[in-house]
C-alpha cells in the first residue's frame, strides 16, 4: 500500500517567498462529496495531469495512490464531473533538508496559504522555519477536499 505522511501548517509571514525556487499553478477537482471512504481527485498543472486517490481520514498518515492520465481526459473530468474545484499556486521551498510545498489558494479560497511537508515516518523530526504558524494537520477544514466543498471564503467570513 502506498502511504503519504505529511503535516500541514498555516503561515505567520512571507519569509518563505525569498526561498521559493519554483511555482506552478494547479487546478484540481473532486469526484465525490463528503462521507466517502476515499477522496478521488483529478489535477492538472503546468506540466501534467494526474488521478489521485487518498483515504478520507484526518491525520498525518493515510493511504494514497497516484497515476498520470491524459491531459484532455483530466480537463474534461474537471469541467463535467467534479463536485468541487480548487485553484492554487504551489511554491516549493527548501529548508534544512526538506522541501516544503506552500499552497497559495485562489478563487473561493483566496487569502488562504498553507505549507505542507512530506515525511518518511510519522515521528520524523524536521526544522521549523520561522514563517511557519499553527499546525492544522488534524483540522479537516484545511484539507483540499474540504476546501472544494466548503471554500475558505465562506467559513472564514463566519468566524
Amino acid at each position: 500500500m502506498a502511504l503519504e505522511i505529511e503535516r500541514k501548517f498555516l503561515l505567520c509571514g512571507d519569509g518563505w517567498r525569498a526561498h521559493a525556487h519554483s511555482a506552478r499553478r494547479m487546478r484540481q477537482g473532486y469526484l465525490g462529496g463528503e462521507g466517502s471512504r476515499a477522496s478521488v481527485r483529478v489535477r492538472v498543472d503546468d506540466h501534467e495531469a494526474r488521478l489521485n486517490i487518498k483515504a478520507a481520514v484526518v491525520g498525518s498518515a493515510r493511504a494514497e495512490y497516484d497515476y498520470p492520465i491524459p491531459r484532455a481526459d483530466a480537463e474534461e473530468i474537471l469541467d463535467t464531473l467534479c463536485v468541487g474545484v480548487v485553484d492554487k499556486t504551489r511554491h516549493l521551498v527548501d529548508f534544512e533538508g526538506h522541501c516544503w510545498e506552500v499552497d497559495e489558494f485562489e478563487g473561493a479560497n483566496a487569502g488562504l496559504v498553507v505549507a505542507e511537508i512530506e515525511l518518511g515516518a510519522v515521528d520524523e523530526s524536521f526544522a521549523r522555519p520561522d514563517w511557519l504558524g499553527e499546525e492544522v494537520t488534524e483540522q479537516r477544514c484545511y484539507y483540499n477536499h474540504a476546501l472544494a466543498m466548503h471554500p475558505y471564503r465562506e467559513w472564514a467570513a463566519a468566524q
